[in-house]
């Protein structure tokens, strides 16, 4: 679904993202983990094209990302870790905005809307102006513009911030349906126990290089996420 192979980003001397491959599998929930400035931001921004990247390549459901950018950004959905929407808008104009670019029919983004709104109990405030909403409530709508022309792969950068209990209870319940349903996601976070409990694959970044990654059961072996993560962070 996702291959990032022998990736390099730098940043004047600095290289923000070292030589750095990763495969993410449909069906997959891939976590990615790394303390600040570690390269996971800089790594999610190049995989959904917002960043060009010094070398290697990108494919999408095997479209190459430098080639045929759009049409590996119609396979998938970003939500970056501040949703920067259009506060101008109303919550439910962004929404059909969204579902415009994508040529989602008038019913299928009805349905969908209904759906994930009342899920996420956002639909009596979909009238609202954006400007209005709390970060919580963008995020939500991020999540819902996300899913509402059912990509094929999702990018997260630190997805449950701002969320509470409930609504990342239900998000991690939308993570999972979507990857039993052939999709993939791909998630920065620091909440070690989120990834422990729900990520197929995980893959620890440190400095731009990844130091450990494969199966939870793999990286994490007799010990927890948390005392993996903190050791190989020490050395």
């Amino acid at each position: 679904m996702l291959k990032i192979e022998h990736l390099t980003k730098t940043y004047g001397s600095k290289k923000a993202v070292d030589d750095l491959s990763l495969h993410i599998q449909p069906k997959e929930i891939f976590g990615f983990i790394g303390h600040n400035g570690a390269g996971k931001s800089t790594t999610l921004k190049s995989a959904v094209g917002i960043l060009q990247f010094d070398s290697g390549t990108i494919t999408i459901n095997g479209r190459d990302l430098k080639n045929d950018p759009i049409g590996c950004k119609k396979e998938l959905a970003y939500i970056p870790d501040n949703p920067d929407l259009y506060e101008f808008m109303s919550g439910i104009s962004y929404l059909n905005f969204i579902a415009d670019i994508f040529g989602i029919s008038p019913a299928e983004r009805q349905e969908k809307i209904r759906r994930y709104a009342d899920m996420l109990e956002l639909t009596a405030d979909l009238a609202q102006p954006i400007s209005a909403y709390s970060h919580g409530m963008k995020q939500k709508l991020a999540v819902i513009a996300a899913w509402i022309h059912s990509p094929k792969l999702i990018i997260m950068d630190e997805p449950f911030v701002g969320l509470d209990p409930k609504a990342s209870h239900l998000l991690k319940e939308m993570m999972r349906e979507h990857c039993d349903q052939g999709g993939a996601i791909f998630f920065s976070t620091h909440v070690l126990e989120v990834a422990e409990k729900l990520c197929d694959k995980v893959a620890i970044i440190k400095q731009g290089r990844l130091i450990r990654v494969g199966t939870m059961e793999e990286v994490r072996g007799d010990d927890s996420l948390e005392e993996v993560f903190l050791e190989l962070e020490a050395e």
